[in-house]
This record gives structure tokens, sequence and C-alpha cells, in this order.
């Protein structure tokens, strides 16, 4: 696990320094050509009147699949974490959603990216806005403290999927609601797919199956988990970042045909239900 987060934080790091360069990020790693510069995952994720006022940077060092401000339905006051937050996109849009009665943190174990989200948030000059530096593992931040927690293609790259679920739910304020995007997988995939770092980097190796998300979502606690997929992935969209894997496209490309996809996942920390006082049982004898 060890070796995945330093290969995780030099694929970042770089990204972010591209980013701060004025070229764009790719979804596919650092090794990977996607030919246009937009690979087929992180292309056409936002609305330009929703980006409109925000640095340049923020856009170019986004590597999600999808929206998840747009889906999150965040309100006035709400107080929202996301988790691997780049270079704050989703973050400055939340802190945006939610207004200055609102709080929005952004969590990142990568210096460059900090480094770039932290100058976007001066650019966009938006005060309700905090980044801070830890892993998806482990949150630095206090238990139910948090209304909202969004992520945007990052789950997928953590080795321990279920601490990461388990740590939402913790920070989660009873009733708070879970809406990530992710990639995620239907069927089973060819193991060079899942044996590859760079894919793993990429978006693809790590993805769980869309089941599987719902199942351990229940473990840690949640409650009305479901999966929507949001752009379903074709073979003709694999083929550039199999290739520069050093994989066989022609081989594996048929073999993935509509089983990655983009999708929103939901769910929601139960409300704690208290017992009234019933009596000689739960009163010691009293009424």
């Amino acid at each position: 696990m060890s070796d995945l987060l330093q290969v995780v934080q030099e694929k970042y790091g770089q990204a972010a320094r591209r980013a701060q360069e004025g070229s764009p990020s790719s979804c596919c790693g650092a090794a990977v050509s996607c030919g246009t510069g937009s690979d087929p995952i992180t292309r056409d994720l936002y609305d330009q009147g929703e980006t409109e006022g925000l640095p340049p940077a923020a856009l170019l060092g986004s590597l999600g699949c999808g929206n998840p401000t747009a889906l999150a339905e965040l309100h006035e006051g709400e107080t929202v974490l996301d988790l691997g937050s780049g270079g704050g996109i989703d973050v400055l849009l939340s802190a945006r959603r939610v207004g200055p009665t609102g709080k929005a943190y952004g969590l990142d174990m990568t210096d460059d990216m900090l480094a770039l989200a932290r100058e976007n948030q001066r650019k966009a000059g938006l005060p309700n806005v905090e980044f801070l530096k830890g892993q998806i593992e482990a949150i630095p931040l206090p238990d139910a403290s948090v209304d909202v927690i969004i992520s945007n293609c990052v789950i997928n790259l953590s080795g321990d999927k279920d601490r990461v679920l388990a740590e939402a739910f913790r920070v989660l304020k009873p009733g708070g609601r879970f809406a990530v995007s992710d990639v995620v997988v239907r069927g089973s995939v060819p193991s060079e797919i899942r044996h590859s770092m760079e894919l793993w980097i990429g978006c693809v190796a790590g993805a769980l199956e869309d089941r599987e998300y719902v199942r351990k979502l229940t473990a840690a606690g949640f409650v009305d988990a479901e999966v929507e997929a949001t752009r379903i992935y074709k073979a003709e969209d694999a083929r550039a970042f199999l290739a520069g894997a050093g994989l066989d496209a022609d081989k594996i490309a048929p073999q993935i045909e509509g089983r990655f996809m983009g999708a929103f996942i939901r769910a929601t920390k139960p409300v704690a239900i208290e017992t009234a006082c019933c009596g000689s049982e739960c009163c010691g004898g009293h009424a």
C-alpha cells in the first residue's frame, strides 16, 4: 500500500505542476498519451457557466470522472468535505453553493496539489474554504462534523477502501450525505488491467464493482446506498491508455466494452434514534 501511495503522490504531483504551467491533466496517467489532451474519463464534466470566475488552473488540475457538486444538492450553510480535492475545483464550486454561512474543506495528501488548490482559492477570493493535508483513510476532522462528503474519482485509487468509507461515516453528522463520483465496473475485468499500476493511477484498475461498492457502504453503516451510471466508457475509449500502459489494446479493449463507467454513488448516514425513558427498565425504576 505504501508503494501505491508513493506512486499516486508522484503522478498527481506531476499533474499539479502541469496545471500550474497551463497544461491540461489526464486521468490516463503520465505515461499514457490520450491523443487529444482530454481523455474520455475527464473531459466535459463542467458547464462553462459553472466554472466562470474560477482560475483556469483549477479546471486544468481536475482529474475527476464526474461533477459531484452538481449532483450532491448542496444547501446554504452546509459543511462539505471533498476527499482527494486535487486542484480544488470541486471545493471552490461547493463553497459557492453553501454560501458564506457554510464551509468547504478539501483533503489531499500531495503537497503540489495543495499548493495549487490554495493558490486557486486565493485567486477565486472564497474565504469559506480550507485545504487540509492528509490521507482519505485517516480524515483529520472530528466525528460528526460534516454534512456532505463529496469526492471525484479518488476513492478508486485507495488500497483500503473499507477504511475510507469507515472514515467517511465517522466524520458525517447523523443524516449526513455521501455523494461521490467514481469509476465503477460491472462484471469481471481482465487480470492484465487489475495488475497494471499505470491503469490504477489512471482511474481504472482500482475501480470497485458496482454491487461491491453498495455492499461496502452498507457494511460501513450507511443506508440507501445506490450507484447511478453517468458515463459508460466504450472499448475505443480505452485503446489509448491500454496501449500506453504496454497492454494489447486489440485483445483487451473488446473485453471491457461497456464494463467501466463513471458513476454517482449516494448513501446516507442514518439519524440516531433516541429511546425515550419508558419506566423501570431504562430509568432505574424511576418514571
